[in-house]
């Protein structure tokens, strides 16, 4: 392509590359594309997850950890990765919820918080971005923040009259929303794994999960990256203080993900191309424009109204 094609995704935390998209995005680096990853915070306020990992020696330490954990996985992946520099807000609990630490990345002004991802996405020029749906994929808060940056930041990248000081303009193409955490998947696996005469751990999830069709159907975008699940929980699997490999991320055999649902699955929410859903690629579309483009070309297409 006279263009080569570049995607960005922005997430809440180390890890989040890895457990969501992971296996979409190495099928992508296997094809060439240029991936980033955003990591908006350092994930310092998460929670060991993984038993053996739960030691005093790993807390005192968690901020270096998790971001040699992030970089294990960055390799593992091969994509680059940034940090956006904010601080993790914790995950709140109780009965009212406690206020938010001050400074953290969900207590930010969204105008604020976007400023440093503007930049990134002007100087990276990704023709494809995706992050978390408007409930954050599920409700922590630095997820929600994350949405609402990511969402700020692509509707003002191509825009010269915003954020004038944060490189030239540039307008990405399309922006999608992660969806591979929906019922219809959890399903097939659920129902493959009885058909393979297993036991399966989501009888009691799917008994209580009402069927949402209006839900299901914001899904416009399924990449096939099957033979790429093995990459994914080897990156899952580097963010040892998040992940328990006994642990339900694991309690399905891969062979199982593979057969009932080699897809990874997002939602179109944004293009300034055209595409029509429903898609098996995150580049459909720009894959037409890349093949006509003269490398560094500003791209500054106009979002729709």
């Amino acid at each position: 392509m006279a263009e080569a094609l570049r995607l960005m995704h922005v997430h809440a935390h180390p890890d989040d590359e890895s457990s969501k998209g992971a296996a979409s995005t190495a099928r992508y680096v296997a094809e060439g594309v240029d991936v980033l990853v955003v990591t908006c915070t350092g994930g310092e306020r998460g929670s060991i997850l993984n038993p053996n990992m739960d030691r005093p020696d790993v807390l005192a330490n968690i901020t270096d950890i998790r971001r040699q954990e992030m970089d294990a996985a960055r390799e593992i992946l091969g994509v680059r990765q940034e940090w956006l520099g904010f601080v993790d807000s914790g995950f709140p609990e109780g009965d009212p919820l406690p206020p938010l630490p001050d400074g953290c990345f969900a207590a930010q002004p969204v105008d604020t918080a976007a400023e440093p991802l503007v930049e990134i996405v002007r100087r990276f020029r990704p023709h494809v971005v995706t992050t978390y749906d408007e409930n954050g994929g599920y409700p922590h808060p630095d997820h929600v923040m994350c949405h609402k940056v990511t969402v700020a930041a692509f509707d003002a990248a191509g825009d010269p009259g915003r954020y004038p000081d944060s490189g030239a303009p540039w307008q990405p193409m399309k922006l999608y929303y992660h969806h591979s955490f929906h019922r219809q998947r959890f399903v097939a696996l659920h129902e493959e794994m009885e058909r393979r005469g297993l036991e399966s751990p989501y009888a009691e999830r799917l008994a209580e999960w009402k069927p949402d069709p209006e839900w299901d159907r914001r899904v416009t975008t399924k990449v096939e990256c099957a033979e790429y699940f093995p990459v994914r929980d080897k990156a899952l699997l580097a963010h040892a203080t998040q992940i328990d490999p006994e642990g339900p991320w694991f309690a399905v055999p891969l062979e199982v993900h593979q057969a009932a649902w080699p897809t990874e699955d997002y939602e179109l929410v944004r293009s300034v191309v055209e595409s029509d859903p429903p898609e098996t690629d995150l580049f459909a579309g720009v894959r037409e424009w890349a093949r006509q483009a003269v490398p560094g070309h500003e791209q500054t297409a106009t979002l729709p109204e």
